[in-house]
């Protein structure tokens, strides 16, 4: 049951971070990683800035051994995770995962599995690039996060097992079996993992005016079913030329979804007095499965030593989403067992997506610290969105049974064509040991085309037929980095970014939460654009201030909107979340944090503390899809917030086999799109035995319960909006991880797929 509210994706604005498949690779001189600090010993420097990004030198830290990659990565200075799926940067709303300069070929899904059990023994350093530059396809105010794995030379099979078992307000499990291979020129990388489990939620959905109250309370629960895997196959030409393919592959199957809710219905008359309690209740169940397929060739030239190359991609991804329901009113009946059926709508909602696409990246480097980069990218996609809504209305206006009920139809067959050109041009400089700067700019054009063949009525054929959308964006970035001394650096960077709707954004469909509540896509959603500052302050690699400012213009979102009416002599309230351009949005941030070892070692700790200062600006009355009119809805509201994040890790004993974390965060109320987010909070603690190849560990997320959503928004015009939701993430996991073979196997090339924005749009 993935369409109710989106409320989980929504509510963290910018204090919060989802991960996301998009692509790019990493092509400044920073990033042939390994080779520059090898034969090096770090250990007074683990944490440190260089020009655009901070560097984790994790093969000096102490935490590595035992940790898996996505266990180190939380205790990573500027990463966390709050629900042990999603990594967020501070400050970005997302962070894209990158391996050796290459972002990952994989669905978010495939990627969390990918890196909870990938050794953490094999990685040299981790890279955090909270402002990207222009060579990067990076959308709004994402951040990257790249992972150097370390140079092994030598052939063989080596692989990993690893098995867990949570405990929430259900049991799950999952399992996964990861296999690297290398003989001489050829590398094979191959991965399959699986998992079963329900997603619970409790809502509390509140809202109304002073005279008419709707509430609605009730669990909804998504059971899941998940394969996939990849399989990466890297053969070397020549000694200057690499010829990579990649496949994926993910399937999910989500049957016998539910929502079943409890709605009240209260009127009173001018006094105050009550009037009238009703009740109905809300019976929806979804079967729902999706498939994504995509496949990427790739062949990389190095043309000096100096770390020139040439890069090319070829991709096509396939996505295919088949989601039914059967959404149901129940009434109370005789007996108040809510056995009477009032209204149903049956929903056939599909969606393929098909996508070829391109990437050609020139690197060339000079030998006096000077570094070009131009590229270009082409994406052409196809979404195919053919919607069938059957709606049944079992009582009349008074109350009384319709005889012989008949279905009204509506349909839309909404068909999006797009193609996306791009080229970037950058420059970077090392004037000197202490100052290097790096400037660039991105040059995209997006042509669009939405047909809706078949729409409900005349009126909105005028409305729906045919939306043109072109987009010509300049985007340019500027950085610089300057060194003081030995123990102060300084850095500055500007980027403007864009971020094109989603194509699930674009389906013009109604999801039906309750008779009175859902939610309702938008096919004339455009591009909105992004602005991001960024000062960051270093004192001695462990202490540091980032100050960020970001304007968001043409908001993409969700705005409630309200608007009474009449049915069965009752006065009602209905609740629409609308996703469409809202208005604009200011982000100031000012965090400090440290990343320091103490008591030789037996305790590693890395703290953030900051504020954040939001501006919303926007105002809504009319579905952008229908033309109907709801009550204004309008924030401009200011917030300021306090977040506090630490991370810590401590040594139980000198042969370093048993380690404690304990893990905190707190974000303070703010105000977001759908109103005034109250504060979330979670302690996590964990505990590890290491024992030769094997890992035992035990974590429980959550420990208070705290770590709960709730919204709450009240307008000039009397309207409110509350909104509680509970996805117990509170849970208790036992994992087991075994090691096999050959650890020194050479990793194979993890190439970027050419598609891999195009997939992230999937979701």
């Amino acid at each position: 049951m993935k369409t109710p509210i989106l409320i989980a994706a929504l509510f963290f604005s910018g204090l919060t971070f989802a991960q996301q498949n998009k692509p790019d690779s990493i092509k400044t001189p920073n990033n042939e990683g390994v080779q520059h600090i090898e034969g090096v010993t770090l250990t007074k420097q683990v944490f440190k800035k260089q020009s655009d990004r901070f560097v984790y030198d994790v093969a000096s830290s102490p935490v590595t051994k035992g940790n898996t990659t996505f266990d180190l990565l939380k205790q990573t200075p500027l990463l966390s995770t709050t629900d042990d799926k999603t990594l967020k940067i501070a400050g970005k709303n997302n962070a894209l995962i990158y391996i050796n300069g290459r972002k990952t070929n994989m669905d978010a899904e495939s990627l969390v599995q990918f890196l909870k059990n990938t050794p953490a023994e094999n990685i040299q350093k981790i890279e955090v690039i909270t402002v990207p530059g222009s060579e990067y396809q990076v959308e709004s105010s994402d951040g990257i996060i790249n992972i150097v794995l370390k140079k092994k030379m030598s052939d063989g099979t080596s692989g990993n097992m690893r098995m867990s078992n949570s405990q929430n307000k259900y049991n799950s499990s999952s399992a996964s079996f990861s296999l690297n291979y290398r003989k001489d020129k050829l590398g094979i990388n191959a991965n399959l993992n699986g998992a079963e489990n329900i997603q619970p939620q409790t809502y509390i959905l509140r809202n109304g005016t002073d005279k008419v109250k709707n509430e609605s309370t009730g669990d909804i629960d998504d059971p899941n079913k998940n394969i996939g895997g990849y399989i990466n196959v890297d053969y070397q030409l020549t000694d200057k030329s690499n010829l990579a393919l990649s496949w994926n592959s993910w399937a999910n199957r989500s049957y016998n979804s539910t929502i079943n809710l409890l709605n009240k219905i209260t009127q009173y008359d001018n006094n105050g007095h009550l009037i009238s309690t009703d009740y109905t209740r809300t019976k929806n169940k979804e079967n729902a499965r999706n498939y994504n397929n995509s496949v990427n060739l790739n062949y990389e030239l190095k043309l000096d030593s100096l770390g020139s190359k040439l890069n090319v991609n070829a991709a096509y991804l396939n996505y295919k989403r088949f989601q039914y329901s059967d959404n149901n009113t129940m009434l109370p009946g005789a007996m108040n067992d809510f056995s009477l059926t009032g209204k149903k709508i049956i929903q056939d909602i599909p969606q393929i997506i098909n996508n070829f696409s391109g990437t050609v990246d020139y690197v060339q480097k000079f030998k006096n610290d000077f570094t070009f980069s131009a590229g270009g990218n082409f994406n052409k996609t196809k979404t195919d969105n053919d919607t069938k809504n059957y709606t049944y209305q079992f009582v009349d206006q008074d109350g009384n049974p319709i005889p012989n009920v008949q279905p009204k139809l509506d349909f839309n067959h909404f068909i999006y064509d797009e193609s996306i050109y791009g080229l970037y041009v950058t420059f970077e400089k090392k004037f000197s040991d202490k100052f290097s700067g790096k400037v660039g700019t991105r040059y995209e054009i997006t042509n669009s085309l939405g047909t809706a063949d078949n729409p409900q009525n005349p009126v909105e054929a005028q409305r729906h037929q045919r939306i043109d959308r072109d987009y010509k964006n300049l985007l340019p970035y500027l950085s610089f980095n300057y060194a003081i001394n030995d123990k102060n650096n300084i850095s500055y960077s500007f980027s403007s970014r864009m971020r094109r709707p989603s194509f699930w954004e674009l389906n013009p469909v109604k999801n039906y939460i309750t008779e009175d509540n859902y939610t309702q896509n938008n096919p004339f959603v455009k591009a909105s654009s992004t602005y991001n500052q960024e000062l960051t302050y270093m004192y001695k690699n462990s202490y540091f201030l980032i100050l960020n400012h970001s304007l968001f213009k043409d908001v993409i979102t969700q705005v409630p909107l309200q608007r009474k009416y009449m049915e069965n002599g009752i006065e009602k309230v209905q609740l629409a979340y609308i996703r469409t351009n809202f208005g604009t949005k200011q982000e100031m941030s000012a965090m400090v944090g440290m990343q320091k070892t103490f008591f030789k070692q037996y305790l590693t700790t890395n703290f953030n503390i900051g504020v954040q200062h939001n501006i919303n600006d926007g105002t809504l009355n009319t579905d952008p899809t229908t033309g109907q009119v709801f009550d204004m809805y309008t924030n401009n509201t200011k917030s300021t917030s306090l977040v506090i994040q630490t991370n810590n890790t401590i040594r139980l004993d000198k042969k370093k086999t048993w380690f404690l974390g304990v893990n905190y965060f707190f974000v303070d109320k703010q105000q977001i799109e759908l109103g005034l987010l109250k504060n979330l909070m979670s302690l996590d603690l964990s505990l590890k035995k290491n024992w030769n190849d094997w890992t035992f560990a035990v974590n429980v997320n959550d420990v208070f319960r705290t770590n709960m959503v709730e919204i709450e928004d009240y307008q000039s015009s009397g309207n409110y909006n509350y909104i509680r939701n509970d996805q117990y993430r509170r849970n208790m996991t036992v994992s087991i991880t075994y090691n096999f073979g050959n650890q020194k196997v050479k990793k194979v090339r993890d190439i970027e797929s050419a598609s891999d924005d195009i997939k992230n749009r999937t979701r």
